[in-house]
């Protein structure tokens, strides 16, 4: 070993972090937290007796909306046209997150670009499997996509939310002080609300825990992952910023969707702007 490395060793680093590992196991019960992370769980469950194993129809790849919701059209991949066409390495290089914008709105064309690769559906297997642009653990894909747009052309301010299976945008609802609602929600981060547009996710964990029951849970939150990390590469190729949030009022968030928050609540956000 280097002798830097060493030196660094005796006063430095790995050691004394040691310690502080062991203090804050006491302290805050780290080890319970960090249990999470691990695959223990799966020697646990008995997967013959899951609800997919039982024979149970598997729930629905996304919510139902109600018959009388507004629905927008999104232009479909084949029309797009002012969608740069940019290479994976540079996306790659460029990639980094962004809390200032310019005061310029979402066109409808990159708002539809940014939800198909985030969640758009490649082809339908069965009423309870589809196959998206992002990887899921058997394709279960348990994420409903909620933009709570703030400027976006020919779009009213409000909470939406996007169907994959028609590729359109739902109106949920309106809200006269939706701007300070959600930087309340999010903690008081007020470059939320300076964001033309603001994807939040939810989970219905129903649809992972069909088949992994109880083992589902650490896979929602590493899927989740790979739905905002396309997010972030695809705002490349329209000029834009994004920034993911995780740090959020649980209650709030959800009340701002108007989700029941245990059948459905909030698990991840990301703004998104023109820089």
């Amino acid at each position: 070993m280097p002798e830097s490395c060493i030196n660094n060793l005796e006063v430095g680093g790995i050691y004394p972090l040691k310690d502080l590992s062991k203090d804050l196991n006491k302290d805050l019960d780290i080890d319970k937290s960090r249990y999470f992370l691990k695959d223990h769980v799966r020697l646990t469950i008995d997967f013959r007796k899951t609800d997919q194993s039982m024979g149970l129809n598997p729930p629905p790849i996304e919510k139902p909306c109600s018959r009388d919701a507004k629905l927008i059209d999104l232009p479909s991949p084949d029309q797009w046209s002012k969608i740069n066409n940019i290479s994976l390495t540079s996306a790659f290089q460029n990639r980094k997150s962004h809390r200032v914008f310019r005061k310029q709105p979402l066109t409808l064309e990159e708002l539809s670009f940014l939800l198909w690769a985030t969640q758009g559906i490649k082809q339908i297997v069965n009423a309870g499997t589809a196959l998206r642009t992002v990887p899921s653990a058997g394709a279960r894909h348990s994420f409903e996509t909620y933009p709570v747009i703030l400027n976006a052309e020919g779009l009213e301010p409000g909470v939406y939310r996007y169907s994959a299976v028609e590729h359109q945008l739902i109106l949920e609802h309106t809200d006269p002080e939706l701007q300070k609602n959600i930087v309340e929600a999010a903690y008081s981060q007020s470059f939320v609300g300076r964001a033309p547009v603001t994807f939040v996710w939810t989970t219905i964990p129903y649809r992972m825990e069909w088949r992994y029951h109880t083992a589902a849970h650490k896979v929602i939150a590493i899927d989740v992952g790979h739905v905002c990390q396309n997010l972030y590469l695809a705002v490349e190729a329209i000029d834009a910023g994004t920034c993911a949030i995780a740090a959020y009022n649980q209650e709030l968030m959800d009340d701002l969707l108007q989700v029941d928050g245990e059948d459905e609540f909030v698990v991840y956000m990301a703004v998104v702007g023109k820089i």
